[in-house]
């Protein structure tokens, strides 16, 4: 029989220090408290905190099994958080989930809002096991140099000092968390805008924080866009500086920008000129650290004529991209024709449940109605990753080896039906727009 308690996290063979000083994590087992040497936590709450360095944050009430039994878990009707302290770099994360009398269906967020994986369903009293990798960073490049984060950035998990699981789904449940550091991966680094960006709350989201949920776990996706960069703001602030000082040879860079480089001000870039020239320079400084630069068209805004074709309000700046990688033979990802073919297959009407498109109230605070056709909602997000993937497969990029082998072939023109989507929202949700247009 279940009850509702506080739950006790053990912690085996742990290199982690009470003080929260993190060294080599391995092991961390949910549920009840067992007397064994290797206990750092026991018969106390185990709420996170800096001076414990590690622990849970929960929403609603937890669930664990008896005493008695040696199944350990928890479980929730609500999404759940671990954290723990770990110093910036990647992590493979071995998840055993399930266990619970009633069965279980998880879906697990890593940091920003990042999906890891969905729908993990484990039959009653039945475990399962499931690898991630993540990338844990922080904003310091040097000792005297970091990112110049936004004010927003500051609070946001991606930017924090420690790995965040959320745990999410019908009925969440886990039973053990194993963390190995894992430098050596491959890593596929982002750069871009608000379209590309992990965005901290709902109902935003972006293509960049589905991209993790379709590859294997033998490669890691380090997010670097945010809202409202253009090429020589994201120069300006240090986050391709920081992106280069972790780089190493084989490495990927994406890089979408043209939303905001085309709007009037000085981060203004002419399409044929300037703005070539300035992706010239990021494509440059990868190659020099041995990396391997990726060209991505931008979206397409969600602008219909009267015979429901996409307007094209980027002007000549995907041309300007797709020009540039020939030139430079570099591969490139025409997500701006994908867009458009998703757009068009979904008509003028049916394509605002892909963007921010909501009715006042749809959101606590929300007392306006949203109607925001840049920023895409998760449904429109992961229909434009699946866009990507297709993308690498379809021009035979040697990246296609990481894409998941359960894959299945995803047309634009075709895209899966709103009623197949199940996204699980994230308790932190802000209505304010983000950056860019």
């Amino acid at each position: 029989m279940r009850k509702s308690i506080k739950t006790i996290l053990i912690i085996l063979s742990l290199g982690l220090k009470v003080s929260g000083q993190a060294q080599q994590v391995k092991k961390i087992t949910f549920g009840e408290s067992r007397t064994t040497k290797n206990t750092l936590l026991t018969g106390k709450s185990t709420e996170y905190t800096d001076s414990a360095g590690y622990g849970l944050i929960t929403i609603g009430t937890l669930e664990q099994n008896e005493k008695k039994s040696k199944k350990n878990y928890i479980a929730s009707s609500k999404p759940f958080y671990f954290s723990v302290k770990l110093p910036e770099g990647h992590y493979k994360i071995k998840l055993t989930l399930g266990g619970n009398p009633e069965g279980s269906s998880t879906t697990v967020k890593a940091e920003s809002r990042r999906l890891m994986f969905e729908n993990l369903v484990t039959k009653p009293g039945k475990k399962q096991t499931k690898t991630i990798v993540v990338d844990v960073r922080t904003p310091q490049i040097n000792d005297s140099l970091k990112i110049k984060l936004k004010p927003r950035e500051k609070n946001y998990l991606n930017w924090d000092d420690k790995l965040t699981l959320e745990f999410c789904g019908e009925k969440p449940c886990v039973s053990a968390v194993e963390i190995q550091k894992a430098d050596e991966l491959p890593t596929i680094f982002l750069a871009g805008n608000s379209t590309v960006t992990d965005q901290e709350n709902e109902p935003w989201a972006s293509w960049g924080q589905m991209f993790t949920n379709f590859l294997k776990p033998n490669v890691v996706v380090a997010n670097y866009a945010e809202s409202g960069e253009t090429l020589l703001a994201f120069k300006r602030e240090n986050r391709l500086t920081k992106i280069l000082s972790r780089m190493k040879k084989g490495d990927y860079l994406f890089m979408e920008f043209a939303h905001n480089d085309q709007k009037p001000g000085g981060n203004h870039l002419d399409a044929f000129t300037t703005y070539k020239t300035e992706l010239k320079y990021y494509i440059t400084e990868a190659k020099k650290k041995g990396g391997i630069p990726v060209l991505v068209t931008s979206t397409n805004r969600r602008r219909f004529d009267e015979n429901g074709k996409t307007i094209n309000t980027l002007e000549d700046y995907p041309a300007a991209m797709r020009q540039l990688a020939k030139e430079e033979n570099i591969l490139l990802i025409d997500l701006n024709a994908m867009s458009k073919d998703l757009y068009e297959a979904l008509g003028p009407e049916v394509s605002k449940k892909a963007f921010v498109h909501y009715p006042a109230n749809s959101y606590p605070g929300q007392t306006q109605a949203l109607a925001d056709d840049t920023h895409f909602n998760p449904y429109g997000a992961y229909e434009l990753a699946k866009c990507v993937v297709q993308a690498i497969i379809d021009n035979h990029y040697q990246l296609k080896k990481y894409i998941r082998n359960d894959w299945k072939t995803y047309d634009p023109q075709h895209p899966d039906a709103l009623d197949d989507f199940h996204w699980y929202d994230s308790p932190s949700v802000n209505v304010i727009k983000p950056d860019g247009n």
